[in-house]
């Protein structure tokens, strides 16, 4: 079949976060032919390229989100007036609670008005955008937090609306584009979703929706930081709000990465019978020298693998460190994480380092000899850790300290390597982990030690446990599993929308026409020469034939 995969800062391009899970899923079904809609989130993003695509990518599209998009149309009377009622409903459902009909009304309306006569990147930020959207803020039953917005505020939104909603301006619905595919697979929810839910709109095409991080838990978090203004922030979580709700209303199947998403997407709305947890598949072979070997690695040697930021709460596990070391003094702690990137990541590991020659001066054996902390900050790559299974192999116990987590993706590497964990009670972590290791509650540095302790303490314990990590692991969460799963889905969907969509087999009305598209037309073999059907598949040869005194076929 052909999936038409939606990505939206990921693959094909060389960075982001979809790029490696998208690229194991494309390369393992290599029995269907994928095209590929990208949004790219950067010009950055863009000059790193793509990475190698494997031949049965038939195509790919792409189009920037950051970059402005103006087609250079601008409407008339006639579709100012279709515009109006249609930002109108999009606008009343985004400032008041609920009305998922409203939004949803306004959301297609202004899909088929781009699609017809384009010109969005204008009237979103038109004056008529910004007087209608200040009428649905000051309308009776908006939301609290928007009734304060001003002209500042309405502009800033609707900048930031009209780069969310640039897919529905994009030229990728027609007969030979979404159109023409049997599946859309969009790799994450919110604006990668949408041209899914566009082609389903248009031309009835399922939509697959995979969350691994839910994109609007992403959104608030992100947007707390950000410098823009309350009504602004409320303005835009609303609308993230209902996007969301609308991709989960519509979408034939969801498959949360874990239960931590699936909760998020019930509460949005999702549809309980439509959610398949799927695990991302990870690549287990790369551990299974650690996994499988005798070495168990330094029994006096606590080890935190990860990027260095606050949501990993480093500050805690260094004063539980603290404590471990009033119990056992000969353990050491190796921090080893991924090259630091951003002034934000530096300043961080800066601080940490502050805290750790603070609460751990140098010591040293006697006077002769030079002092050594027993915490250590290493990178990944360097001369003791030149990849992460050494990382793992380092230490007896592996720790995870967070107090922000959506899957975590060290604490299953971990489990590769055959390692006992302690981890904090954050995102996923304990449907990950299934009873094979240790968890205490974030920000308690004296439960994070005592349980590190009893690991240290106890090696037949610290066997077992790794044992019983690694089995789980290699059951739930490896790259074969995801796509044994994935395989089924897609056949699945297929199931309930055999017929090829295509323009000539359907009648005046627009009904499928019985028995147009031969389904032997879409047996692989050179004699179809790809898309092309023999003379006796196409439509019209057939209805020729079917017609009141046509040739015997």
């Amino acid at each position: 079949m052909r999936i038409g995969l939606l990505t939206d800062g990921g693959y094909p391009y060389a960075t982001g976060q979809s790029r490696l899970w998208c690229d194991r899923l494309v390369r393992g079904l290599t029995q269907h032919d994928f095209d590929v809609y990208a949004l790219s989130r950067s010009a950055h993003q863009e000059d790193q390229g793509w990475v190698e695509l494997p031949h049965h990518v038939q195509r790919v599209r792409t189009a920037p989100l950051w970059a402005p998009e103006d087609d250079g149309r601008t409407y008339g009377r006639r579709e100012r007036r279709v515009f109006a009622a249609h930002f109108a409903s999009l606008a009343s459902a985004v400032c008041s609670d609920g009305a998922p009909e409203a939004f949803a009304e306004g959301l297609y309306g202004l899909a088929g008005l781009a699609r017809e006569c384009g010109g969005l990147y204008a009237a979103l930020r038109s004056e008529l955008a910004v007087r209608t959207l200040e009428s649905a803020c000051r309308a009776p039953g908006a939301r609290r937090a928007v009734h304060t917005a001003a002209v500042p505020d309405y502009l800033a939104f609707t900048d930031e609306l009209e780069r969310a909603l640039r897919p529905l301006s994009l030229d990728w619905y027609g007969d030979d584009s979404l159109g023409a595919v049997d599946l859309c697979h969009a790799a994450s929810g919110g604006t990668a979703a949408l041209p899914g839910l566009l082609a389903k709109r248009f031309f009835g095409v399922p939509l697959l929706v995979t969350e691994y991080g839910v994109q609007l838990r992403a959104h608030y978090l992100a947007a707390y930081d950000a410098p823009l203004a309350a009504p602004v922030r409320a303005l835009l979580a609303a609308f993230h709000g209902c996007l969301a709700s609308e991709v989960y209303r519509r979408a034939s199947v969801i498959t949360p990465g874990n239960t931590h998403a699936r909760r998020w997407q019930e509460k949005c709305g999702a549809d309980p019978a439509r959610l398949r947890t799927v695990y991302p598949g990870m690549d287990a072979e790369r551990f299974t020298a650690v996994g499988e070997g005798d070495d168990s690695g330094d029994p006096h040697t606590l080890v935190w693998v990860g990027r260095i930021e606050p949501a990993k709460d480093l500050i805690a596990l260094l004063h539980a460190f603290a404590e471990v070391r009033k119990e056992k003094p000969e353990t050491r702690l190796r921090i080893l994480g991924a090259p630091v990137t951003g002034p934000g990541s530096g300043a961080y590991l800066a601080h940490c380092r502050a805290l750790a020659a603070q609460l751990f001066p140098d010591e040293a054996a006697d006077a002769h000899t030079v002092g050594d902390n027993p915490v250590s900050f290493e990178e990944i790559g360097g001369p003791e850790a030149p990849d992460l299974a050494d990382a793992y192999a380092a230490g007896a116990v592996i720790v995870l300290s967070s107090v922000v987590e959506g899957f975590p993706i060290s604490l299953v590497e971990a489990m590769f390597c055959g390692r006992a964990t302690v981890s904090t009670d954050v995102g996923a972590v304990v449907e990950v982990i299934g009873g094979t290791g240790l968890v205490v509650p974030p920000r308690n540095p004296r439960a994070l030690a005592d349980a590190c302790l009893a690991l240290l303490r106890d090696p037949e314990r610290r066997e077992r446990l790794g044992a019983a990590a690694r089995a789980r692991a290699l059951e739930l969460f490896t790259v074969e599993q995801n796509l044994a799963a994935f395989r089924g889905i897609y056949l699945e969907l297929i199931s309930h929308s055999p017929v090829h969509r295509d323009s000539d087999a359907v009648d005046g009305d627009g009904e499928p026409v019985p028995f147009a598209t031969p389904a032997e037309a879409h047996v692989p073999g050179h004699w179809t020469g790809g898309r092309t059907r023999p003379r006796w598949a196409d439509p019209a040869s057939v209805n020729a034939a079917a017609a009141p005194g046509g040739p015997d076929v």
